[in-house]
């Protein structure tokens, strides 16, 4: 019987063990190998917060730069560049990295789950039941669910893998007239499209004629050509998976959390899905560290966690909504007419006026649990700023109001001073 008991080791369940394993908890995980390969597109922002939650290993020898292409609303251009991951090795570095923290691996496929207030039972295929009083939920989207959450508009996306002809790194993202496709070659030859398309109006063939219909797809884009070449495709796989925009309900009890894509997974227009899980599995070791040695603050960390979540996941879902209303050639056609409108009409960064802050009290990480402080809520951060390089910012807020500005960031450091005086023009204070 473990301290924590781990399912899925993707990045949210792998952050999430080297998080708990720093503050000296004993961690079992258990993983199923992934079933299909595939290749990721990530920003330099990503792998700088894979490298902060300690999974070096798994960046080692599993990142190639690429300068990424656009073709959006009939205009082509070069975007800033992206690093393609390769799942397989990224997964194994995964591995290595939970090793070498010290963390109990279990490879195995889940049967079943019994959970009740006095702890968690886990049936695993060929390893018997593994027993712990606390259980992470990471096993990504297929995860059960637990009741019905909040969902955007049904998407599908159709992979496929081959191997091609060796030649330069590249990728490229396009938009289609019922859907948007990205593309990705690495140098050894793997090749690598994706279709997504909207899973009402998409009328899509039986599962035999998938393939044909997804080569059909790639020969009528000039993007693809260009990308890919004349070689032939050898080894073609082709592997679906749901991309719709899913918030769980239900994201923390006193004895469990859902991390990951097993909280909430956001269409991946919308952005990197590797980002989005480390966002809520970064904050859960703190998070789990207080249900279990601070129970009385339970509910303020189960607020923390479920608001959060909720926060981001608007937050990204806003953020695809724009891109799919940058598209305008087909404003008529069910997949852009619903995406453009979900999941409301609120904007997605909303303009900073130091004049409407206020400051109120939440839930905030606190050497090493969750706690509550006073903080500063901005019209783009509506759970508050607590600190900015360690300076409160609801006191500093509220004697700026009545007093001059050299006089209240007087006794900062120099460092200080920059981010502080940084953070407030942000917010548009005019000193």
């Amino acid at each position: 019987m473990s301290d924590v008991l781990i399912l899925g080791a993707g990045p949210a369940g792998s952050a999430v063990a080297l998080g708990l394993r720093r503050m000296g908890y004993g961690v079992t995980l258990v993983s199923d190998w992934r079933r299909f390969a595939a290749l990721e597109g990530v920003s330099q922002r990503v792998l700088e917060a894979l490298r902060g939650a300690g999974l070096h290993q798994a960046l080692a020898d599993a990142t190639l730069p690429s300068q990424r292409r656009v073709s959006w609303n009939g205009l082509q251009h070069a975007q800033n560049i992206e690093y393609l991951l390769d799942r397989p090795r990224f997964d194994q570095g995964l591995r290595e990295d939970l090793q070498r923290a010290g963390v109990e691996l279990i490879e195995g496929r889940v049967l079943a789950v019994h959970s009740d207030a006095s702890g968690h039972r886990v049936e695993v295929e060929g390893h018997g039941q593994q027993y712990s009083g606390f259980l992470v939920e990471a096993r990504g989207r297929q995860a059960p669910a637990l009741g019905k959450g909040r969902r955007g508009p049904e998407t599908v996306s159709l992979l496929n893998r081959w191997q091609g002809a060796p030649g330069s790194t590249a990728s490229a993202v396009q938009s289609l007239e019922d859907g948007w496709a990205w593309m990705a070659r690495r140098a050894d030859g793997q090749c690598y499209w994706q279709l997504t398309v909207d899973v009402a109006s998409a009328e899509l063939p039986a599962k035999a004629q998938l393939l044909d219909y997804c080569r059909q797809r790639r020969q009528g884009s000039a993007l693809a050509a260009e990308l890919f070449g004349s070689a032939a495709e050898n080894d073609l796989h082709l592997h679906a998976r749901s991309s719709t925009a899913i918030l769980h309900p239900q994201l923390c009890g006193d004895n469990w959390i859902r991390v990951g894509d097993a909280a909430m997974a956001v269409d991946p227009l919308s952005g990197n899905g590797i980002f989005q899980s480390l966002s809520s599995a970064l904050q859960a070791p703190v998070v789990i560290n207080t249900l279990l040695r601070k129970p009385e603050r339970a509910a303020l960390a189960r607020r923390f966690h479920q608001q959060r979540v909720e926060q981001l996941f608007l937050r990204f879902a806003r953020i695809g909504r724009d891109f799919y209303a940058d598209e305008l050639r087909w404003p008529q056609h069910p997949l852009w007419q619903a995406r453009r409108q979900w999941p409301d009409s609120e904007v997605a960064h909303k303009a900073a006026d130091f004049s409407t802050l206020s400051i109120g009290h939440a839930p905030v990480l606190r050497d090493g649990f969750v706690d509550e402080a006073e903080v500063v809520i901005t019209a783009d951060q509506p759970l508050g700023i607590w600190h900015v390089q360690g300076v409160e910012l609801a006191p500093l807020v509220r004697r700026l109001r009545t007093q001059p500005t050299e006089q209240v960031l007087a006794g900062l450091t120099v460092e200080q001073g920059r981010r502080v005086r940084s953070w407030l023009l942000a917010q548009g204070f005019k000193p």
